[in-house]
């Protein structure tokens, strides 16, 4: 505001209200007396303050584009005598894998060969030591028949999971050490990454006793208080640039505390402000909503959590390695369950979408996945649906419902199914549509209006797979009312405002 005050009281008009136009007068202003414009360029960027990824061209400097960044993503490409400057990675790799990412505070410009950066400061910056081929394709970024990125990214999941499982190697043992030699570990993200988060936190306790403290990044402050030198944050973000994860990050290691993270994008600043990286390998998310990278984020964090539960001695080496076998059936699983469970999701969106709320149940391990089920459905069919753990649905939310209200279970531990019962009970004795996601062995599947029977009941697998019927049914769901799955209103890839 200060600098829009200035503009106009020099005489300059606005025409909208953005923040971006006070940037165009801002140049024009400095550019008065001063015909070097990267050095107008400069001093504009370092009189801006807040969140911002620039890319500007001007008519004195023909043939370059002028970048910066703070907080907002910012990624340059470098191909065969042409240069790009994008917000994500996808958007060049038809020209080329190779990338520069920049970091806070830097600024440059690109002409159709060459790339110039340096700090804020007016530090010059090695530009080749900071290039990085990116081990993703151009097809992997297309449709390629599917109607929507969301279908094609769900029906990507069994590739993308095998492939990180194969890639199960030094990363997640150095990462796992890193953990189990803090006196607390923490864990944070932000959205769909959280409800990933939250289910590592609650396997991590269950296997190996380990006290995990799981929190939503933006509320970082009152965690960061309590942290120490001894302490151990992992870091969630499939983009690796969430600004939330990012602040808690920072706010951890002020503290003396040590960082795991775990991305998705190779030299994200997340990563590179991590003690310990650990890379997913679900390739370019187009889609808006989480899909494949969800389900990936468990099957890493999954086995994370084993590789703690057996540094803390309390899984053996021979259960670890028939762990590690029975984990490499979930590709072929998960290809199951989408081919079982596309027409019943296809069926069951008609019902759905008539619906104006919906509820999302489960215990235990299940609740992070019923919490996932949620947020899809509000995020892509504009449906007011909330995730909770059964037993809290007596304490108010069972107030709202009524004849043919949808009510989804999620059944994941044999050992809650007793409790479960009780709960999907009290749901249709006030004639809740009640919708089971269940394992194969389960004893409830005759209790509900309609069921999903998962392919497996082994205890680290039925959780992933019992994600894939719910990220289906929201995707028809949206379908069905007319929305673009791939678009959501309101809603960006990478969050980058506080």
């Amino acid at each position: 505001m200060e600098l829009k005050k200035m503009l106009i009281a020099k005489g300059h008009v606005f025409r909208s209200a953005t923040d971006t136009e006070v940037i165009a007068h801002l140049l024009e202003e400095n550019s008065r007396n001063n015909s070097d414009f990267f050095d107008v360029f400069r001093r504009t960027v370092r009189s801006l303050s807040g969140s911002y990824a620039l890319a500007v061209v001007s008519v004195t400097a023909p043939g370059k584009i002028f970048f910066a960044r703070k907080h907002s993503p910012l990624v340059i490409g470098l191909g065969k005598d042409v240069m790009f400057v994008a917000s994500d990675i996808p958007a060049f790799l038809d020209f080329t894998n190779k990338v520069i990412v920049l970091n806070d505070g830097e600024l440059g410009y690109i002409d159709s060969g060459s790339v110039y950066m340096e700090t804020i400061e007016g530090k010059p910056i090695d530009v080749s030591s900071r290039i990085l081929v990116v081990p993703w394709t151009a097809e992997q970024a297309r449709k390629e028949g599917f109607p929507h990125f969301m279908l094609k990214e769900i029906h990507e999941q069994p590739l993308v999971i095998g492939e990180t499982i194969r890639g199960f190697g030094i990363d997640y043992e150095k990462g796992a050490e890193m953990l189990v030699n803090g006196k607390n570990i923490f864990v944070t993200a932000a959205g769909t990454s959280f409800h990933a988060s939250l289910y590592f936190a609650l396997l991590t306790m269950k296997l190996s006793s380990q006290k995990v403290i799981p929190f939503i990044s933006s509320e970082y402050e009152v965690y960061a208080h309590v942290a120490s030198e001894d302490d151990v944050l992992l870091a969630v973000s499939q983009s690796g640039e969430t600004i939330d994860t990012l602040a808690a990050l920072r706010a951890f290691k002020q503290k003396g505390a040590k960082v795991v993270s775990l991305t998705n994008v190779i030299g994200s600043v997340i990563a590179r402000e991590s003690d310990r990286q650990i890379y997913m390998k679900a390739g370019p998310e187009i889609g808006v909503a989480a899909t494949k990278t969800f389900t990936v984020q468990l099957t890493a964090l999954t086995w994370l959590s084993i590789l703690i539960s057996h540094h803390t001695g309390k899984i053996g080496e021979n259960e670890l390695k028939e762990i590690n076998s029975s984990l490499k059936e979930l590709p072929s699983l998960v290809e199951k369950t989408i081919n079982l469970y596309s027409g019943w999701s296809k069926e069951l969106s008609n019902f759905m979408a008539k619906k104006a709320s919906a509820y999302y149940l489960s215990r235990g391990l299940g609740v992070p996945i019923a919490l996932e089920g949620a947020l899809k459905l509000k995020e892509i069919a504009y449906i007011h649906a909330e995730g909770y753990p059964a037993g809290e649905s007596k304490h108010g939310p069972i107030a709202l419902v009524e004849k043919n209200f949808p009510v989804v279970f999620v059944s994941i531990e044999k050992s809650l199914e007793k409790r479960l019962h009780g709960n999907v009970e009290e749901m249709k004795a006030r004639g809740a549509h009640t919708i089971g996601i269940i394992p194969k062995d389960s004893e409830l599947r005759d209790l509900f209006d309609r069921t999903a029977i998962l392919p497996s009941s082994n205890e680290f697998l039925t959780p992933i797979l019992g994600v894939v019927p719910l990220q289906l049914l929201a995707y028809y769901t949206a379908v069905e009312k007319g929305y673009d799955p791939d678009k959501p209103r309101n809603l960006a890839k990478t969050v980058t405002v506080e």
